[in-house]
């Protein structure tokens, strides 16, 4: 049997591929873990490309499997199962249905800005596909309950609605190009209260935090702030290309004869630029921050300082998953 193996055992595939402790090697990685296609796999795909590495974690290779196979069923793996729980994650939740989402409901909150029911619609058609990819990639194995979902989901909707109705309400009193901002603000203002709501029970029971051999040493609420604080601040530097870059264009599309004639093509043109934008953000926004994120001891809360500083006296550094 071994010498069918094509492969060592040694490969260490809980990591990403590239060095993560570069902006390069964390873009590459996203890149290839945001990947659109990943969303038209089979389910057949899935199921083997999850045997490949169940496997290979047990010792065991699969006879003729090359490197590179192997690192291509780690992505496929890592885009459709949760990093914690191993469980199968929601399709629309998943990092790789990111782009044709996000670009879909983006670009139509921004073709359709200026009535009130379009403004609800869309910004309600947000947040809930917010709440789902939150909910499918939370951080830790911890459960979040049914109430604390419905209270973020809640939150979050009531914020962005509140936040882009009253910039509407202002920017009718300022140039036509402003407004084309509004939903933009009322994604940021939505981001900052529906990721902490979601992710609550984290701040009140603190996230799993492990020395760099993944030895847990407890949780922490204080990791679980810097880890939500750079998630929003990612999340909302995602949604800046796609939601600045296109209202100039548009504004200026506009006033040309083809849009004029054809005021429908308005909307898919819109979406197509988002996505164009979407297609860069997404992954070097991801990027900006180690996925396993890191904390001096001497950050942690007193008590979990102490726990450490007693049963794992040489560590200075934790680790932990901050989430996306």
């Amino acid at each position: 049997m071994a010498a069918e193996c094509t492969i060592s055992t040694s490969i260490n595939i809980k990591e990403p591929r590239w060095d993560q402790g570069t902006f390069v090697g964390r873009a590459k990685h996203f890149f290839t873990v945001t990947d659109p296609r990943n969303i038209l796999l089979s389910n057949e795909q899935l199921e083997k490309a999850c045997q490949i590495i169940l496997d290979y974690k047990k010792g065991v290779v699969t006879p003729g499997l090359t490197e590179d196979e192997l690192w291509r069923a780690k992505y496929v793996f890592d885009s459709a199962f949760h990093p914690d729980t191993g469980e199968k994650m929601l399709l629309i939740g998943r990092m790789s249905a990111q782009v044709p989402m996000n670009m879909t409901i983006t670009g139509c909150m921004m073709t359709f800005y200026r009535t009130t029911p379009a403004v609800l619609f869309w910004q309600w058609i947000n947040q809930s596909f917010n709440a789902i990819v939150n909910y499918t990639n939370r951080s830790g194995d911890a459960p979040i309950t049914v109430n604390q979902l419905g209270t973020a989901y809640v939150s979050a909707t009531t914020g962005a609605v509140a936040t882009a109705l009253g910039l509407n309400a202002l920017a009718k009193h300022v140039s036509p190009l402003i407004g084309r901002f509004v939903p933009f603000a009322a994604v940021a203002a939505a981001n900052c209260i529906n990721i902490p709501l979601m992710r609550q029970r984290e701040l009140q029971h603190g996230i799993p935090v492990t020395d760099e051999n993944d030895n847990r040493l407890g949780e922490s609420s204080k990791a679980a702030q810097q880890a939500i604080t750079q998630v929003v601040v990612s999340r909302i530097l995602m949604a800046s290309p796609g939601m600045a870059i296109p209202p100039f264009l548009m504004y200026s599309l506009e006033k040309k004869a083809f849009l004029k004639r054809f005021p429908w093509m308005s909307a898919p043109i819109q979406v197509g630029l988002v996505g164009f934008c979407l297609v860069f953000a997404t992954p070097l926004c991801c990027a900006l921050f180690p996925q396993k994120s890191s904390m001096a001891v001497s950050r942690l809360e007193a008590e979990l300082q102490e726990k450490i500083r007693a049963s794992h006296p040489g560590v200075e550094t934790v680790y932990f998953n901050k989430g996306l």
